[in-house]
């Protein structure tokens, strides 16, 4: 080095010499921070894209609040201040013009939209245990092959000939209810709504079900599910950002549950998740469950998956097609429960058209508009899954809404916030099912807004088998019970968090048996 810069007798690895390493490296990296904040403000392609100056400076605002649960009311905030676009982070746009973004996003690019599809952004799915991305991380081609296989296990055919499996459980859901009231007990509605939609997802996937309703209690499964769902957002933030994850592993040397306790407890999940399939995939039986219609499509070569495959994709029924049905319904009945005059028509509506519980039937469900109207409402007032889809713009960027975004930028539709927009509602903040059946006071509703399973062709498989679900169990709870709130003056939904799912308090109901 020049005698001119350093004194003669330094040495790089003396005190002085790493005090002087160390000083150079930290300037390097205040300097690479200082820059990279001043290209997000300054020189970024979406600096065009209105929204608050911290989230377009870093991503930390937008963390923050994917980690501490309060992601919802901050992102319809943004909006009611900044409009129907609004950057979030950085490198993220959230979207509530639903009429035009989820086509947009979402849609099938063909036509003038030939720039390739929006794949989903997998910083925003955990790297696979075995390897296998399942249908909703997949690259397209897989997805394609995937989709054609597991679309028939999912069909309306499919779904009668599964009509009395679904239906033994939601019968043994109100034997437990009765069982709840004659023994004096108050019920958690919200409990029970999810023993029985695991136990459906489970029972369809594996063959056997996870004994919740039979057990009275959830299966060490069910906290899996939660905790995986839970930390998606902390696993999402800290791939983004390099600076949450070096928090992380600062934090995991003063914690007792580490990631690495974490990762193992999933590895165990998926074991013994793979060793069930395996076993399902060895019977000999016709029963018309999801592993039928796998197996039978293992037999023409474009539809075939690997093993891998199936495990991934099994896993992924469990999560996807049981905490998200629950939910609904309980946000549902207490919707209904809130609005009287909703609730007793509604009742009228059941009790008036059924003699017994042998005729809630599918079909007989199908037909009840008004019921299907207060449940389309509690989508649209409670999604299941309130944050957006996050899709990745491809190649060449692209326009949405009206608006260019470059290549690269996760995009969504962020649910909650459209679905409460007076852009998009009158009385966003009313629950009001007449909105869906015609009533000329909603007609400028802008109701391809709500979109609770998404859209296009990566829109959600098992939305056939989660509106029979969600009809039949309500039908059936109506039939056999009154229904009352045991706590009249907390509002259970405020202040609830979003962990990618909503943390649901319980939902204490008095029941009283229908006398016939």
């Amino acid at each position: 080095m020049d005698s001119t810069v350093l004194p003669a007798d330094f040495r790089l690895f003396s005190v002085q010499g790493i005090a002087l390493s160390l000083g150079v490296f930290l300037s390097f990296v205040v300097l690479l921070a200082v820059w990279n904040l001043t290209y997000n403000v300054f020189f970024h392609p979406l600096k065009h894209i209105p929204g608050p100056f911290f989230a377009g400076l870093t991503g930390i605002p937008y963390a923050y609040r994917m980690r501490t649960g309060g992601i919802i009311p901050w992102i319809r905030g943004l909006h009611e201040q900044y409009g129907d676009v609004v950057r979030v982070s950085p490198g993220e746009i959230s979207f509530i013009s639903g009429e035009t973004a989820w086509q947009d996003i979402y849609g099938f690019r063909t036509g003038k939209n030939k720039t390739g599809a929006y794949l989903k952004d997998r910083t925003w799915f955990p790297k696979p245990v075995n390897g296998s991305y399942s249908l909703i991380a997949s690259d397209e081609e897989a997805h394609s092959r995937m989709r054609k296989n597991l679309s028939h296990a999912f069909s309306e055919r499919a779904l009668r000939d599964q009509e009395d499996i679904v239906q033994g459980f939601i019968d043994l859901l109100i034997q437990r209810l009765g069982e709840q009231h004659d023994e004096g007990h108050e019920v958690d509605i919200m409990r029970w709504y999810n023993y029985t939609t695991f136990d459906v997802i489970a029972d369809l996937t594996f063959g056997e079900p996870l004994y919740c309703l039979r057990d009275k209690g959830y299966h060490p499964w069910v906290n899996m599910v939660f905790a995986s769902a839970k930390a998606i957002g902390f696993l999402a933030t800290r791939q983004k950002y390099p600076i949450i994850a070096l928090y992380d592993k600062i934090k995991a040397m003063f914690s007792s549950q580490n990631s690495e306790a974490i990762a193992k407890m999933r590895m165990e999940f998926f074991s013994v998740s793979s060793d069930k399939v395996t076993k399902r995939m060895e019977k000999e039986t016709d029963r018309p469950d999801f592993m039928s219609h796998i197996i039978k499509g293992q037999q023409i070569e474009a539809k075939a998956l690997t093993k891998a495959e199936i495990d991934a994709n099994s896993v992924l029924f469990l999560i996807a097609g049981s905490e998200t049905t629950a939910t609904m319904l309980s946000g549902t009945t207490y919707l209904l429960l809130k609005n009287p005059e909703i609730y007793s028509k509604l009742v009228h509506d059941v009790r008036s058209r059924f003699n017994s519980n042998d005729q809630i039937t599918i079909e007989e469900v199908n037909k009840m508009d008004f019921m299907i109207a207060c449940l389309q409402e509690g989508l649209r007032y409670y999604p299941p899954v309130p944050t957006g889809f996050p899709r990745v713009v491809p190649k060449g960027g692209d326009n949405i809404s009206g608006h260019w975004v470059p290549e690269g930028t996760a995009v969504y539709v962020s649910q909650h916030a459209a679905n409460h927009s007076a852009r998009n509602y009158k009385d966003p903040d009313a629950y009001i099912p007449e909105r869906w059946l015609g009533d000329e006071r909603y007609k400028d509703d802008n109701r391809a807004v709500t979109q609770p399973f998404s859209f296009g062709p990566r829109n959600c498989l098992g939305k056939n088998l989660a509106y029979a679900e969600m009809r039949l169990i309500l039908a059936k709870v109506l039939f056999n019970f009154d229904l009352e709130l045991v706590d009249k003056k907390t509002d259970w939904m405020a202040n609830q968090k979003v962990f990618a799912l909503w943390e649901k308090p319980s939902l204490m109901l008095h029941l009283h048996p229908v006398k016939r």
